[in-house]
């Protein structure tokens, strides 16, 4: 049977192009202001270049320190992906999946933590990392960031692997597996779109974070795009270079761009079927 459609679904596809376009024009318009000289910026900001000018790209990644903060950046995300992602997978098959005194608790807790505002974390955190000889550093940075939990991952992924059926590790208890081997060989490639989910969304939330660099991180040879593009942008108060800086945006635009095309149908089938069954 052919679905019909009323005016009320035109309207609200209306709407849906009209706020996919407030969100594509203004990258379109990064990019095209990327590859103007100065004087053709700041005669008109809405013209389009007379001339691809590819020397801004250039100029961003080696004057304003764009690709010594990409790669950074991808040391900084990568290392505190596979840490707390590892941590997040084995906290939600725990706390999902095994019966034991306490768990309810431990979820309560969990939960409590989600009427407790972050920055309120942030001084007693520095005063650990300035203890342990962790400021100014990335690799500090990466432990800080991975062992910290959010309930929202939890919750998503644990939902996730809730749906799994019970026979499966039954199965495998009479195989003689093991509790980790259940959990790295049945529980974890059956996880496979929920953790993909929860990768991305970690990726996007490290490679956007701000604050936390900005506050443990001193050397501006360590900082991660986000607080490169800050440091760029109080440049521009003298050097007034809007083009290279709109270059700079461009090029922190792509990692994001990349992961996303890469994960797409994982991330959308990760996404629904946590939200379905979870």
């Amino acid at each position: 049977m052919k679905e019909k459609h009323t005016w009320l679904d035109a309207v609200w596809r209306i709407l849906l192009y009209f706020w996919a376009l407030t969100i594509v024009f203004p990258l379109c318009w990064v990019l095209y202001e990327s590859l103007k000289t100065n004087p053709e910026f700041y005669q008109d900001i809405w013209a389009l270049p007379k001339q691809l000018n590819w020397q801004n790209y250039a100029d961003a990644w080696t004057d304003y320190g764009f690709g010594k903060s990409l790669l950074n950046t991808l040391y900084y995300v990568g290392g505190t992906l596979i840490v707390s992602l590892f941590f997040t997978t084995i906290n939600a098959y725990a706390l999902t999946r095994m019966e034991f005194k306490g768990r309810n608790l431990i979820w309560g807790l969990i939960m409590l933590s989600l009427f407790l505002p972050g920055v309120n974390a942030l001084v007693p955190q520095y005063v650990v990392m300035r203890e342990l000889g962790l400021t100014n550093s990335i690799p500090g940075l990466i432990l800080l960031s991975g062992l910290g939990e959010s309930v929202f991952y939890l919750m998503l992924l644990g939902g996730f692997m809730r749906s799994l059926p019970k026979e499966l590790e039954e199965s495998a208890i009479m195989d003689g597996a093991s509790l980790f081997q259940k959990f790295w060989r049945v529980i974890v490639p059956l996880s496979t779109p929920g953790i993909v989910t929860v990768a991305v969304f970690k990726f996007l939330g490290y490679y956007n974070n701000f604050m936390g660099p900005f506050i443990y991180l001193s050397d501006p040879e360590k900082y991660p795009i986000a607080v490169q593009m800050y440091s760029a942008n109080k440049q521009m108060e003298y050097t007034a270079d809007w083009v290279t800086l709109f270059a700079g945006v461009a090029i922190s635009m792509v990692p994001s761009i990349i992961i996303y095309m890469l994960f797409q149908r994982l991330l959308m089938e990760g996404a629904t079927m946590g939200a379905v069954k979870g």
